[in-house]
């Protein structure tokens, strides 16, 4: 049982890491402006918009011209896979 619980974890943390990995590329993407109507955009886009709202209505993630939701959701989920660890 601790072997299947330990792939679990396992698991969860690779999924954290994919997950940090497209914040940041969608960090990027906000830099250079993208068309909007490209596929992967879209994609990008439906994956990070959810966690990003969810964060906003927390935080002031504004700072003038910077918004710093994708490192504030960034910290959220490595917290969480530390956690994971810890606790189990």
């Amino acid at each position: 049982m601790n072997d299947i619980l330990i792939l679990f974890l396992q698991t969860v943390q690779i999924v954290i890491n994919i997950y940090i990995w497209i914040i940041i590329f969608s960090a990027l993407l906000s830099w250079i402006r993208p068309n909007p109507y490209n596929p992967v955009v879209r994609i990008i886009h439906s994956l990070t918009e959810p966690a990003y709202n969810a964060v906003k209505k927390i935080f002031p993630t504004t700072f003038g011209m910077i918004d710093i939701t994708p490192m504030i959701v960034i910290f959220i989920l490595m917290i969480i896979s530390k956690l994971l660890f810890y606790v189990f």
